[in-house]
């Protein structure tokens, strides 16, 4: 985890996420303290359990995007899911313990990169010698008995491999073809009945039978362009050290794992009146212990959720948090009421961040050698129909602006591979001749914008 201060944190989330500053600042003291409570002695250390935090606000506001750049900051697990797609154990639906599964597949892949990418040079320079030995493969001269001969033909074979080598290197040989075995896994097909579906319980049928089953091999031609990928990716693989990997993923997602818990609105409500309890009281009952604190059975071994940092967000139009069952309240202490977006933000947001919409769009075009920029008062246009358009139909947030963005933009980037304008620029009159037909017909605006 990286050791930034929570001003800093807030400095990182700034260059993406216009405002909110309340919950940036909420989020950045959760993340310090994840930190802090790895410096403490280890018999307290167990003690210190995260605060756990509810980011409330109509949809998007930024909710996701905090959560998600968060993570990133972090360099920790993160899984989003949405807890309406849960249902109570013994309905058909999603096992609630799957997400904690599907974190320690992600921190497994995770680690598994980085632990490639440190032993990338290595792998490469034993898929050279593999490739070299393709295309020159040693032949020991049996018929000749003499030392010299054999001494002889070595050199030149060596010779040979170090000229190759050189030609290998300024990737002058990348279309000689090459004949590498390749292993194909092939498994006979089964049903299985369970109780549990399997890929619930996290496990691989390749992996239960692959011990015991062959693996098919098939010779192929192919460039040493493509051997070299294939062969780099299989050093690689018998460089690292499984069962490392697995046991940084296993302390990554118990000591740094952030779960972000979308739409716990959907969730929150009495027991329902009429029929079966299958998506309210039940899945929070079935959600309370993965957040208090609980041991998940993984196809990598036993993983607790103990310090896992439990993120939830929610428009709560409907129902608010004092509507979850007490016990799960009790587990997200902090709660963060998120602004809604003004005008002035929606500019900002257009122009400020790294990843600003209007960057995106100018890098696209550019990629057709088109020009484009955009002048103050179209981008004073675009945010005031956003806000109109939100107050007036379903409010999305900044959602609004990519949909007014591609429905502005349509016709140049339909016609920009074929167009001779190299130069666009896009005015205020421009704006508002394309969108103020659609934004007049509120009926209209309610389906395209």
């Amino acid at each position: 985890m990286r050791e930034l201060t929570p001003r800093e944190i807030v400095k990182e989330l700034d260059k993406y996420i216009i405002g909110q500053d309340k919950a940036k600042k909420s989020v950045a003291i959760a993340m310090r303290n994840r930190w802090r409570r790895q410096q403490v002695e280890e018999h307290l250390r167990e003690e210190i359990m995260p605060n756990n935090i509810i980011l409330i606000g109509p949809t998007g506001v930024g909710k996701t995007e905090i959560a998600r750049r968060l993570a990133k900051l972090a360099n920790a697990p993160f899984i989003k899911v949405e807890a309406s797609k849960f249902t109570e154990v013994g309905y058909v639906g999603r096992d609630v313990e799957s997400i904690i599964r599907d974190l320690v597949d992600l921190a497994v892949s995770m680690v598994k990169a980085e632990k490639t990418k440190q032993v990338q040079k290595k792998a490469e320079s034993h898929a050279e010698e593999r490739i070299l030995d393709l295309l020159l493969p040693y032949k020991r001269n049996r018929k000749s008995r003499s030392k010299n001969n054999n001494e002889r033909n070595e050199e030149k074979w060596n010779n040979t491999r170090e000229k190759l080598r050189k030609q290998l290197e300024e990737k002058k040989l990348e279309s000689r073809l090459v004949e590498l075995d390749i292993h194909s896994e092939s498994y006979p097909m089964m049903q299985i009945f369970s109780p549990i579906g399997i890929e619930e319980m996290g496990l691989n049928i390749q992996e239960i039978f692959g011990g015991f089953l062959p693996k098919k091999v098939k010779k192929r031609k192919i460039t040493v362009a493509e051997a070299r990928k294939i062969l780099v990716q299989e050093e690689a693989q018998k460089l690292i050290d499984m069962d490392e990997v697995i046991t940084e993923a296993i302390k990554r997602v118990e000591n740094s794992g952030i779960v972000f818990l979308d739409e716990i609105d959907k969730i929150a409500g009495s027991k329902s009146k009429v029929g079966p309890d299958v998506s309210r009281e039940g899945v929070q009952r079935d959600i309370l212990p993965v957040v208090e604190g609980c041991s998940v059975v993984t196809k990598y071994g036993m993983v607790k959720t103990d310090h896992i940092l439990f993120i939830a967000s929610g428009a709560f139009h409907i129902s608010k948090p004092s509507d979850l069952i007490p016990e799960l309240q009790g587990r997200f202490p902090i709660r963060v009421e998120l602004d809604s977006l003004t005008t002035e933000d929606f500019i900002r947001i257009l122009t400020e961040p790294r990843n600003a919409l209007v960057s995106q769009y100018t890098a696209l075009l550019k990629t057709e050698g088109i020009d484009i920029s955009f002048t103050d008062g179209a981008i004073k246009e675009i945010a005031k129909t956003a806000s109109e358009v939100n107050e007036r139909t379903e409010n999305i947030g900044a959602r609004r602006l990519h949909t007014i963005m591609t429905t502005l933009l349509e016709d140049i980037l339909y016609s920009s591979p074929d167009g001779k304008k190299k130069k666009i620029t896009i005015t205020k009159q421009f704006v508002i001749k394309t969108l103020k037909d659609i934004v007049k017909d509120e009926d209209l605006s309610r389906y395209i914008l």
